[in-house]
């Protein structure tokens, strides 16, 4: 396991592709609080993530009726185009898809999906997650909210992607950073109760 420098965690020149951005504990917009995100691309003209931990109650079958596949989550990845469904997983040699990280793949076959649900191929649906939608910002935008001091910059490892559950998956990002940024786990989102 891989991290960052601990003392750079707010510094604008980590973010690239492949990073994770993990909301710390006072940002209060409903979407992305206590959110763990994973970014798949960033330039100059802008980012795309993924959050990671904001189960959503629908089924893959509500958004793709011809597959059946109870055992698989659908997340909202964020608030924009809420009419894609994205794949994050680390089986590239079964579902192809584009490196974001090390062991961490975006994309691939819906079609292969289903076809190794239905044969039983499909072994662990930990594998795979599936995402409702992106998050995304404007050139610049991601860079001013890390100054502000909305995220921490950290390098994602497979097992806490697709290994944590949802519910502790910030609590686990942010352990992970280790013992100068545990006292964050502890901080209440609404700063007035502190």
């Amino acid at each position: 396991m891989e991290f960052l420098d601990l003392h750079k965690l707010t510094d604008t020149s980590l973010l690239q592709s492949g990073v994770l951005l993990i909301a710390q504990p006072f940002l209060t917009d409903s979407v992305f609080t206590r959110s763990v995100i994973l970014l798949c691309e960033h330039s100059d003209e802008g980012s795309l993530g993924f959050i990671l931990n904001k189960p959503t109650d629908l089924s893959v079958s509500d958004l793709l009726p011809d597959m059946y596949a109870p055992e698989l989550s659908v997340v909202q990845g964020g608030p924009v185009q809420l009419d894609t469904l994205h794949v994050l997983h680390r089986i590239p040699d079964l579902l192809g898809g584009t490196p974001v990280s090390e062991g961490i793949f975006w994309g691939g076959s819906f079609q292969v999906l289903q076809e190794l649900i239905e044969s039983n191929s499909f072994k662990d649906a930990g594998d795979v997650r599936l995402i409702l939608g992106y998050s995304g910002w404007s050139p610049g935008q991601l860079e001013g909210e890390l100054k502000e001091g909305s995220w921490l910059v950290s390098k994602p490892y497979p097992q806490l992607l697709f290994d944590v559950n949802h519910d502790k998956l910030w609590e686990k990002a942010i352990y992970d950073l280790g013992s100068d940024y545990r006292y964050l786990l502890n901080l209440p989102q609404d700063p007035q109760l502190n």
